[in-house]
């Protein structure tokens, strides 16, 4: 995160130090001690890792899936921490502060989006981890002792927060709140649909239920059914593979968060909305989806997807959150469980996000 990064006073004496992370070497994703070093420039904050969560973006990073792998990679972009030092010029953190960094960490400042507070759809973004910094270097990511990034993609962690449950809401929480309060989809009384119950369903859930919405959780595995309503509070849940269940449904939902990565047919879905409604797509099938042209077209509905969100998003989410008491379902890991646990994400078998305690074991891990 950040090409260089170091604590305290060595930081400034040295501009910089080493940094210990796990990386994956190549396509086989196996995750081993790596280290590296960072280098703390003006206007960057130094921040000493507690915890990083573990995003399925990770898993295919390091596996290469998409094909832009640049090994070796620290992945890693759910950091909480406190800050360890500041660089000449920062006026937005001091050390103490407990912040957070999401799924990238600079942008060009100049483009439309930049300007216009977009900066997460910048064309020169830079992601926390396997991204290509200004000065040519590629980034690496939380899953390192210390990080560094420039102090405007740096948020506030609220005190009622803690910090492996928020861990996740730096790429899960605001992925799936920004484009709730952009299309509206917030409003008391609302009725929402989230599409799949993992670890972006799951924030939509707890997000939509804090705004006051009526939720139904949308799932083909109806043993979900109890989870949904009875633990996480949503109001209704529909069998997505249940005809009957989707025809009564039909034309119900003022909007519908759509958090499944793997390819499924939206036309079943879309005709869950009102007319008018809103579709959001926040998961990345791999495979292209089909939108049937008269799936929305008659009745006015609308499509979008959304990436993460902007920094002051990510900011109001999680002011958001710490007023609301919402924190990520995690399950709490050591970095030497780091690749079992990435083999269980394959196979969906967390609830809702694995969280590598990073302080608490890195150097034992190492």
């Amino acid at each position: 995160v950040g090409e260089a990064a170091g604590q305290g006073a060595s930081v400034m004496e040295q501009g910089s130090k080493a940094a210990l992370g796990w990386a994956a070497r190549d396509a086989s994703g196996h995750l081993s001690p790596y280290s590296f070093s960072r280098v703390q420039r003006d206007g960057d904050v130094t921040i000493k890792v507690l915890f990083c969560g573990i995003c399925h973006t990770d898993l295919h990073i390091i596996k290469n899936e998409w094909g832009n792998a640049m090994y070796p990679v620290v992945p890693g972009h759910e950091v909480v921490g406190v800050v360890a030092d500041v660089g000449a010029g920062v006026t937005k953190f001091k050390a103490g502060d407990t912040v957070g960094v999401g799924y990238f960490i600079d942008s060009c400042r100049a483009c439309e989006s930049c300007r216009t507070g977009h900066e997460n759809y910048c064309p020169d973004v830079v992601l926390a981890s396997n991204g290509v910094a200004r000065d040519g270097a590629a980034t690496q990511g939380g899953f390192s002792d210390v990080v560094v990034v420039d102090q405007d993609y740096v948020v506030t962690v609220p005190a009622a927060l803690p910090p492996d449950g928020a861990a996740p809401l730096l790429c899960a929480g605001v992925t799936v709140y920004s484009p709730m309060v952009q299309y509206g989809l917030n409003a008391p009384g609302k009725r929402l649909g989230v599409v799949g119950l993992g670890g972006l369903g799951h924030m939509a859930v707890k997000f939509g239920k804090a705004f006051g919405m009526t939720v139904t959780v949308i799932s083909s595995s109806p043993g979900k059914r109890d989870e949904a309503v009875r633990r996480l509070g949503a109001d209704e849940f529909l069998v997505s593979s249940d005809p009957e269940q989707m025809k009564a449904a039909a034309g119900t939902m003022d909007g519908i968060i759509d958090t499944v990565s793997a390819w499924h047919p939206l036309g079943a879905l879309l005709e869950l909305l009102k007319p008018m409604g809103q579709m959001v797509l926040v998961g990345v099938p791999s495979k292209p989806l089909e939108l049937p042209a008269f799936a929305i077209c008659p009745s006015g509905k609308r499509v979008a997807g959304n990436g993460v969100g902007c920094v002051a998003d990510c900011q109001a989410m999680l002011d958001f959150a710490g007023e609301h008491g919402i924190t990520a379902d995690v399950e709490v890991v050591k970095m030497d469980y780091v690749n079992t646990a990435m083999e269980r994400l394959e196979r969906n078998d967390v609830r809702y996000r694995f969280v590598v305690d990073v302080a608490g074991s890195l150097g034992a891990a190492a």
